[in-house]
């Protein structure tokens, strides 16, 4: 199935009004914020209207982009909010607050399953099938393919309703409050990946 979104070239139009929670995703050149450019954003809002950026002019100033994000009322969805927030922390200088991560909210209430990737959340709770394909791709291009964006474009479409299942589960086991504090505490966890800490755990006894 094939979604309809909005392109845009290194920001959001200043015309453009977003209101209400908002799903986010990035894609970068790769998972090391140390190395790895980040290359677009994308966002759903509530209606599901699909925005996404192309940084290809590796130009990160994105004024109205960081407006909306920094906007404190809206929530903010993703899937592996750790690694989003340090890449757009990095390249926009923004920390995001009122964060919910459906990754971190599965490993809380899906304790039946290893498995809490965003497709495999799709399968059970929205019996949707997800293609991961273009994952790998290469999102440095200063030209996307169809088939890239159309992956942009699904990596949020899907998030607030997934949101909306997930936090009934987290009710239904009495972690909904353990996952807010969970979710505080993620742009300080992003933080300390850009400091040098994304393979150290702080809390370990073991030393080093």
């Amino acid at each position: 199935m094939k979604v309809t979104y909005s392109y845009h070239l290194n920001d959001l139009p200043k015309s453009l009004i977003i209101s209400g929670d908002i799903a986010i995703d990035t894609e970068a050149m790769g998972l090391n914020n140390h190395r790895d450019r980040l290359c677009l954003v994308q966002l759903a809002d509530e209606a599901g209207n699909i925005h996404i950026v192309h940084f290809k002019d590796r130009d990160y100033s994105a004024e109205n982009l960081k407006a909306l994000l920094s906007n404190k009322d809206s929530v903010k969805i993703f899937h592996f909010a750790r690694f989003d927030l340090a890449i757009m922390q990095k390249y926009l200088n923004i920390k995001l607050e009122n964060v919910f991560c459906t990754k971190i909210a599965s490993k809380l209430c899906r304790t039946y399953t290893n498995y809490h990737s965003l497709s495999e959340l799709c399968t059970e709770l929205l019996n949707v099938k997800l293609s991961k394909y273009q994952q790998t791709s290469d999102w440095g291009s200063d030209k996307l393919n169809e088939e890239q964006l159309q992956y942009a474009a699904k990596d949020v479409i899907y998030l607030h309703k997934i949101r909306e299942k997930i936090v009934i589960k987290l009710k239904r086991e009495n972690r909904m409050q353990l996952a807010e504090k969970c979710f505080d505490f993620l742009p300080f966890k992003s933080e300390l990946d850009l400091l040098g800490w994304i393979d150290h755990d702080i809390f370990s006894h073991q030393q080093g």
